[in-house]
C-alpha cells in the first residue's frame, strides 16, 4: 500500500491533535467500503471516540477503552511541529526585516536601516540568553537536525514541554541530548512510549535534577522502568497518574530529595514502606491519595522509626485521616519539621480547627511549621500546656501520679499519648485545680466578642457583637444582611486574627465560626 503524501511514513504510534482533542494513531489504511486512506485514532478522552477500533465486524486496531477509537481523514490530523520551530514562534524569529515606514520602506539613520533587534548576530545572542523556555501546548513532536538545537539555544536550564505531541522517550531525548545544561524538565500530559532500553538514553538526561510527569497515566512500575534514564534526579513530581501499588526502588531514584505522589489512588498506607528507605528523601507529598491512616510498626510508640530518616516535610492533606493515632505515628519520624495536614477530618469530631491544630502541635514535639504557618514558641507552649491539662484526668485514671515514684500510666494511655510523659518532665504534672479551672471556663469561652468592619466603606460605623462559636457562616450572613441591608449572598466574609496580621477567607457557609479558629478580639471584614 502506498500512503498518501499527507501521512508520515512513521504515522502509526505518532501523536496527533484534532479540534483540541489529543490521540495516538493506531492504524493507517483503507476502511471499506469507504474510499481512500483513513487514520485509526485512539483518543486520550474516550468521550471523543465511537468504538474500540472495530468497523462492521473487522478489528482494525485496539483501544484500552471500548469507546476510545474512531477513524479520521489524514488531512484533519495535526502531527505537530519541530522543537525549534515552536521556540522561534514563541520567542521570536531569527530573521530581521527592520523597521518600516507606512509605505513598507525601511526607516534609516543616515545610510543604515534601523533594525528591531539588530543583526543576525544580535538575534543569536537573544537565543543564547534563553535560560527558561516554555513551549507547553505548542504541538512539539520531534527535533530535526542533530546539534541544531545546541547551536541555537544551548543554555536552556528549565524546559516546559507539557501537553505536546511527543510520542516516546527517544523523541524527548533527541531534544534534551542537545541541552547539556538542562536541569528542570516538565513532560506532563504527554503519552510517552517507553523504549526497550531506557538506560541507553541516560546521557540525554545526565544533568537533570527536577522532572514533572503529571497526568501521564503512569504506574509506579513504569516509573521504575524509566528511572535508569535519570541518574541524578533529585525532585520527581508524579501527581495525578495511575500509581496505586508501589515497589521498592533498587539502584534507581536514590538521589531523590522530593517525591510528589499527590492525587494518585494509592491502594493503602502499607504501600509507603516501599519508599521509606530512600536515603536522601526530605519532602514527600501524599495529598489526596486516599490515605486513612499511617503507621510505622518497626518501633514502639515513644521511639523513632528507621523509615524516612531524612524526611523534613510531609503533606497528607485532602485525605480521609480521622484518628489522632496517625498524628502519634508521625512523632516517630526522626527529622519531621513541617507538616501539611489541613482539611483534617478530625475537625468534625473536635468541632474546632484551632483545637485540632493545638493537639497536633502538642503531639509532634519537633514540628516547626503546620499548614504553612510557623509555630511560635508561645503557640507551642500554650498547646502543650493545654494538652497536659486536657488529658490530665485520663492520665490519673490510667495510673498517672504527681509523685514520680508512683507515676505508672498504663500501656493504653501511653499508646494514645506517647508525648505525655515528656510534657510532664517539661512542665511538671498537672494539678487537680488546673483541670477543674479548665472545665469552669469552657462555657464562657463559647461566646466570642467580635468587631465587624466594612473595609471598602471607611466611614461605615464599626459594629461589636457577641456571637456563639457554634454559629454557622450562613447564619452570620443572615445577621449581617439585617444589620447592613445588603443581600447575604453578595457578602464576602473574611476575618483578621488579633494575633496574626493575616486575612482568612470564611467561604464555607455550613461551617461554624469555631471551624475557622476565630477568637474573641478578632475582626470580621465584610465586602460586597
Amino acid at each position: 500500500m502506498t500512503q498518501s503524501d499527507s501521512v508520515p511514513c512513521d504515522a502509526v504510534g505518532r501523536r496527533i491533535v484534532y479540534r483540541d482533542e489529543y490521540g495516538t494513531v493506531r492504524f493507517v489504511g483503507t476502511v471499506p467500503p469507504a474510499a481512500g486512506i483513513w487514520l485509526g485514532v485512539e483518543w486520550d478522552s474516550p468521550e471523543r471516540g465511537k468504538h474500540n477500533g472495530t468497523h462492521e465486524g473487522v478489528q482494525y486496531f485496539q483501544c484500552s477503552h471500548p469507546t476510545g477509537g474512531s477513524f479520521i481523514r489524514p488531512q484533519k490530523a495535526n502531527f505537530g511541529v519541530e522543537f525549534l520551530s515552536a521556540v522561534r514562534d514563541r520567542y521570536g524569529q531569527e530573521g530581521n526585516q527592520g523597521i518600516q515606514d507606512c509605505r513598507g520602506n525601511p526607516l534609516r539613520w543616515g545610510k543604515k536601516p534601523i533594525e528591531f533587534l539588530g543583526s543576525q548576530e544580535v538575534k543569536q545572542r537573544w537565543f543564547d540568553a534563553l535560560l527558561i523556555v516554555s513551549v507547553s501546548g505548542c504541538q512539539v513532536s520531534h527535533a530535526n537536525e542533530e546539534d541544531e538545537i545546541s547551536n541555537v539555544c544551548p543554555n536552556i536550564i528549565e524546559l516546559d514541554l507539557a501537553k505536546n505531541l511527543l510520542p516516546s522517550w527517544d523523541k524527548v531525548a533527541q531534544i534534551t541530548r542537545q541541552l547539556r545544561k538542562l536541569e528542570h524538565l516538565d513532560l506532563s500530559q504527554n503519552k510517552l512510549a517507553i523504549v526497550s532500553s531506557p538506560v541507553s538514553l541516560s546521557d540525554a538526561f545526565a544533568n537533570l535534577k527536577a522532572l514533572a510527569i503529571q497526568h501521564n497515566g503512569l504506574t509506579w512500575a513504569q516509573i521504575l522502568e524509566c528511572a535508569p534514564m535519570w541518574p541524578g534526579l533529585e525532585r520527581a513530581h508524579l501527581s495525578s497518574n495511575a500509581i496505586s501499588v508501589l515497589e521498592r526502588p533498587i539502584c534507581v531514584l536514590q538521589s531523590l530529595t522530593l517525591l510528589d505522589l499527590s492525587s494518585n489512588p494509592l491502594a493503602d498506607e502499607n504501600q509507603l514502606v516501599h519508599i521509606a528507605y530512600l536515603p536522601r528523601l526530605e519532602q514527600l507529598i501524599l495529598s489526596n491519595t486516599g490515605l486513612t491512616s499511617l503507621h510505622f510498626d518497626d518501633i514502639q510508640p515513644d521511639g523513632k522509626t528507621a523509615m524516612f530518616p531524612k524526611l523534613k516535610f510531609l503533606a497528607i492533606d485532602k485525605n480521609r485521616i480521622s484518628e489522632f493515632s496517625t498524628v502519634n505515628e508521625l512523632n516517630k519520624l526522626q527529622s519531621l519539621e513541617q507538616l501539611k495536614f489541613s482539611d483534617y477530618a478530625m475537625v468534625e469530631h473536635e468541632k474546632n480547627a484551632k483545637t485540632v491544630r493545638q493537639l497536633i502541635i502538642a503531639k509532634l514535639g519537633h514540628l516547626n511549621v503546620l499548614n504553612r504557618t510557623e509555630i511560635s514558641a508561645d503557640e507551642r507552649k500554650g498547646a502543650e500546656l493545654d494538652y497536659r491539662k486536657r488529658f490530665g484526668k485520663d492520665w490519673m485514671k490510667a495510673g498517672g501520679h504527681q509523685d514520680p515514684e508512683k507515676n505508672r500510666p498504663d500501656q493504653e494511655f501511653c499508646a494514645d499519648h506517647p508525648r505525655y510523659q515528656a510534657l510532664i518532665e517539661k512542665f511538671g504534672a498537672p494539678e487537680v485545680s488546673e483541670m477543674e479551672q479548665q472545665k469552669m471556663f469552657a462555657l464562657k469561652d463559647q461566646l466570642l466578642d467580635l468587631t465587624i468592619r466594612c473595609p471598602d466603606i471607611p466611614d461605615h460605623k464599626l459594629l461589636e457583637k457577641k456571637l456563639p462559636d457554634s454559629m454557622i457562616i450562613q447564619k452570620v450572613r443572615g445577621l449581617l444582611h439585617r444589620l447592613l441591608k445588603v443581600p447575604g449572598a453578595e457578602l464576602k466574609l473574611t476575618y483578621i486574627s488579633s494575633k496574626m496580621d493575616m486575612e482568612i477567607d470564611m467561604d464555607n457557609d455550613l461551617k461554624p465560626l469555631s471551624y475557622y479558629s476565630i477568637e474573641s478580639g478578632d475582626c470580621i471584614l465584610v465586602r460586597w
